[in-house]
């Protein structure tokens, strides 16, 4: 009797039945066990590829947002000017962190230029022996913008917005807080405006920057948020924006990068206090030296930087 080849596999099976049936041989017995470990290694592989197809899949599906890599067309454009007639200096205050630098200007940089902003990167990196005075470095930044860039934003390396509908455009009628408590991932509080702050260069000069006097973590956005409020300047925060607290990734691990919050001698009670003299009119520093840098396509300065303290006006710029 004739067979289709496609219906053998099954037939051999009827016939391994009836050789089976009478006197097993060595040579039946060895020919019947290759059979199946050949059909059972045809069953394995087909088997892993499915898991593997499906692991694949899987794979492919995003746990959670990540950053994303800036196209090659995306990389080379900083400077637009069909874009429009502004352009922003995005400031960060910097010491140690180059895990998230490497991750934040790649991602900045493919943020902005989707959205069409024309940018540059200002990474002020202090580099004196004194506390971390984030203030200050702002100050700089400010003052290291150049002449080419009409707005800046204030801007901590550790926060990445995921909402392209998030407005990095020109702040005209007043600063805009990008980072609002509505969106930010840990602070909730109605007076925040740290994180993300898109101000113009005229509007941060009326408030006469930011204090200097605020040495380690944290305090420095509160007193410039009544700044804001002494210049009669009108804050603004995003409306529209659905994502809540998963609008920004925040990559900061405190686990292995603790914050200096200690709190020295008279820094204790001066922290709560208003500066009203202090800011861009008293700031000390000295650029050690410029850095024009590429990561990953993305061009930044990294500005090193040594501030000067008067350790009479704030001793706690040191500790011990």
């Amino acid at each position: 009797m004739m067979y289709s080849s496609r219906r053998k596999p099954v037939l051999y099976f009827k016939e391994d039945r009836r050789y089976l049936s009478g006197k097993c041989t060595v040579y039946k017995l060895f020919g019947l066990c290759m059979v199946l470990v050949l059909v059972s290694l045809l069953w394995l592989q087909l088997s892993c590829s499915g898991d593997m197809s499906a692991t694949h899949g899987e794979r492919c599906m995003p746990q959670q947002p990540a950053p994303p890599c800036p196209a090659s067309g995306q990389a080379s454009v900083v400077d637009d000017p069909s874009w429009g007639p502004h352009k922003l200096a995005i400031v960060v205050p910097f010491r140690e962190r180059f895990e998230e630098l490497l991750v934040f200007v790649p991602f900045i940089h493919a943020f902005l230029n989707k959205n069409k902003i024309r940018h540059k990167i200002l990474i002020i990196n202090q580099v004196d022996h004194y506390r971390f005075n984030r203030a200050s470095l702002i100050n700089v930044g400010y003052t290291e913008s150049g002449n080419d860039t009409d707005y800046l934003a204030m801007h901590d390396v550790d926060l990445l917005p995921l909402n392209d509908a998030l407005d990095y455009g020109f702040p005209e009628k007043g600063p805009f807080h990008v980072a609002s408590p509505e969106l930010h991932p840990l602070y909730h509080y109605k007076t925040y405006v740290g994180g993300i702050l898109l101000l113009t260069k005229k509007h941060y000069h009326m408030c006469n920057g930011m204090s200097n006097r605020f040495w380690g973590w944290g305090r420095e956005d509160d007193e410039f948020y009544r700044r804001l409020r002494k210049a009669e300047l009108q804050l603004f925060r995003p409306s529209g924006i659905t994502t809540g607290y998963k609008t920004f990734l925040h990559v900061h691990n405190p686990a292995w990068r603790k914050r200096d919050q200690k709190r020295v001698a008279a820094q204790k009670q001066e922290q709560f206090k208003v500066d009203p003299e202090g800011g861009l009119t008293n700031l000390r520093y000295e650029v050690e030296s410029r850095q024009e840098l590429t990561i990953s396509g993305a061009p930044c300065t990294v500005i090193n930087t040594k501030l000067e303290c008067d350790q009479n006006q704030t001793p706690w710029c040191l500790l011990g």
